[in-house]
């Protein structure tokens, strides 16, 4: 049995039901699925859960992730740390499968080999055609070998590396430094391209959805770039534990409700000293208890006097902006706080940042 992975937040409901539609149009019923709703709005994540129902094959799960950065390498890891398959293949809520893929899949299983496949992009017209066979649906363009998503592992040499690297957060490079890392393992990597198997459906990407001031969605300037980096850090290094021993551990429910229903905020203004001192001195030292902050604007910043000051070149508050302080912050918690359990919030007026962590 192979254990198809998806990976999922708050996508729409017909581009779920078509990809899920061509596994259940499978000649060989040899697999089963693991859907992985990585914090999705509850209402939409109502409307999902219920569409998975009508699948045998598929099982749902919902993480308390919603006010957390997306996390594909988490979200897949959380499956993969107590799998009893032999073999998974890491999916995406956006393919289209071939009747004939679960079937090639089972041919290609190798105790000592990934595969990866190549994938055909369609259009975003292709998007809106309903009800019809995969052979009609007209591609745009096909992937390389640079395109490292769809890989069927064996999950013992999944386990071995401790799975996918979940500094990985918002977008990029994940899938590709597993390759990387589980050929430094000792595992041979195959790119298959013999026939088209699976069709992407068009979407939008995190790149073209980032804006350069602050968002209710949350972001991270550069992040792309950053996450590259890191893949490349990693590639030279050979190194290849990348995650502790608590790699695949995810928020409660608890504690998220615990987090949610702790009121007791401090306020702190957005000047760069106090800024600076919390996150690198407040933040490491916080200890035994849920750490609450809300950052502000202060008030003096947008006064008259401040505004004379500043223009005559007298001595002022230095002050971060707040799309500044979510950059840092973000960066902060990817780096350093990730596998604690926290919530991160924009308010829909975006004049505040709401933070909590719970540090035992």
């Amino acid at each position: 049995m192979i254990t198809i992975l998806y990976a999922y937040r708050n996508r729409e409901f017909n581009r779920i039901k078509r990809s899920l539609d061509s596994l259940a149009s499978q000649t060989k019923q040899n697999f089963n699925v693991v859907f992985v709703d990585y914090g999705s709005k509850k209402e939409i994540a109502s409307e999902i859960k219920e569409l998975v129902k009508h699948y045998s094959f598929c099982n749902y799960h919902y993480l308390f992730s919603e006010f957390q950065p997306w996390n594909k390498s988490k979200a897949f890891n959380y499956v993969l740390k107590n799998i009893d398959s032999e073999y998974c293949f890491t999916a995406d809520v956006d393919m289209i499968f071939h009747p004939e893929f679960t079937s090639i899949l089972e041919e290609k299983c190798n105790p000592d080999k990934a595969i990866y496949f190549q994938v055909g992009y369609m259009s975003n017209e292709e998007n809106n055609k309903e009800s019809i066979n995969y052979d009609s649906y007209n591609i745009k363009f096909l992937s390389t070998k640079d395109a490292t998503g769809m890989t069927l592992f064996p999950v013992k040499r999944l386990k071995s590396i401790r799975g996918f690297d979940e500094f990985f957060h918002f977008w990029g490079a994940e899938d590709t430094d597993i390759h990387n890392r589980i050929i430094q393992a000792g595992c041979e990597l195959e790119f298959y391209d013999q026939k088209v198997l699976m069709l992407h459906q068009w979407h939008k990407n995190y790149r073209n959805r980032e804006t350069v001031d602050l968002n209710t969605e949350l972001q991270l300037s550069r992040i792309v770039e950053v996450n590259h980096r890191h893949l490349k850090c990693n590639f030279e290094t050979e190194f290849n534990n990348v995650n502790s021993e608590k790699w695949g551990e995810v928020i409660s429910e608890s504690e998220f409700n615990e987090l949610e229903g702790f009121d007791n905020n401090l306020v702190l203004i957005n000047k760069k000293e106090i800024i600076d001192h919390f996150l690198f001195v407040e933040l490491p030292r916080f200890q035994n208890g849920i750490l609450s902050i809300r950052f502000v604007e202060d008030d003096f910043q947008k006064s008259l006097k401040y505004k004379i000051k500043k223009s005559i070149g007298k001595k002022a508050p230095k002050y971060y902006s707040l799309k500044e302080i979510n950059d840092k912050l973000l960066l902060h918690i990817i780096s350093f706080y990730h596998q604690f359990p926290y919530t991160y919030k924009v308010s829909n007026d975006l004049k505040s940042i709401s933070f909590k962590i719970k540090k035992a």
